[in-house]
């Protein structure tokens, strides 16, 4: 076992595998499974807790000294595979299949009014450009590597290099509508998208320009 784990990356990442698989367990049994020496398991295993990527935790021992043993942390959890892409795309063509593709809709729909009353108030009191700025904050918060930026002509755009939701996206073109619709309600702007992952692009690329207000009488007078 030692030995696979071994030939699988650097010291580091067996460390951690080996605490997936087998943890919790001490500096000794860990440099007992990957053949190094205990100084070098205790210099990667104390950077992994300063990364809060492990813990710690005192066994005492009925005789002898109580023993340190390391395991990893929830945030280490992010480190090893996760294919929840795939289970949201077999609930959806459950769906899809059981109800049709007008509840697949329904369900997006949802989640957009969701995430609307939730980013609205940090909208209110704003102009265009803290909105655009904000937005961009939000959507980094949830792994879409966005960035933002002024234009000449006033307006403004928005990248965005990850979609966490691609691989859904790709198959519910419902998904992109609804975060369009979404962006133009938080900005209250002219939302238009020249680029998009899901169709093969390199980057979602949204030009935000304020709307028109229709001139009224008032305003005319």
């Amino acid at each position: 076992m030692a030995k696979k784990i071994q030939e699988g990356g650097s010291t580091r990442r067996n460390i951690m595998m080996l605490l997936k698989m087998k943890g919790p367990l001490t500096i000794g049994a860990l440099a007992e499974e990957l053949g190094i020496t205990e100084m070098g398991i205790r210099r990667h295993v104390l950077q992994l807790e300063q990364e809060s990527l492990a813990k710690t935790k005192v066994v005492r021992q009925a005789m002898g000294r109580p023993m340190h043993v390391y395991s990893l942390t929830e945030r280490a959890e992010d480190h090893f595979p996760k294919s929840y892409h795939n289970l949201a795309l077999e609930l959806l063509r459950e769906l899809d299949h059981g109800s049709g593709q007008e509840a697949v809709n329904v369900l997006f729909e949802g989640r957009k009014r969701r995430m609307l009353a939730q980013y609205s108030p940090m909208m209110q009191g704003r102009g265009l450009e803290e909105r655009v700025a904000e937005l961009s904050s939000i959507q980094n918060a949830g792994g879409y590597m966005a960035e933002w930026s002024k234009e000449e002509d006033g307006s403004y755009v928005m990248r965005e290099f990850n979609c966490p939701i691609r691989q859904v996206a790709s198959q519910y073109r419902r998904a992109c509508q609804c975060e369009h619709q979404l962006f133009e309600e938080l900005l209250d702007a002219k939302v238009v998208r020249s680029e998009c992952m899901a169709e093969g692009g390199q980057s979602c690329r949204y030009a935000i320009t304020p709307k028109k207000r229709e001139k009224t009488s008032e305003n005319l007078s």
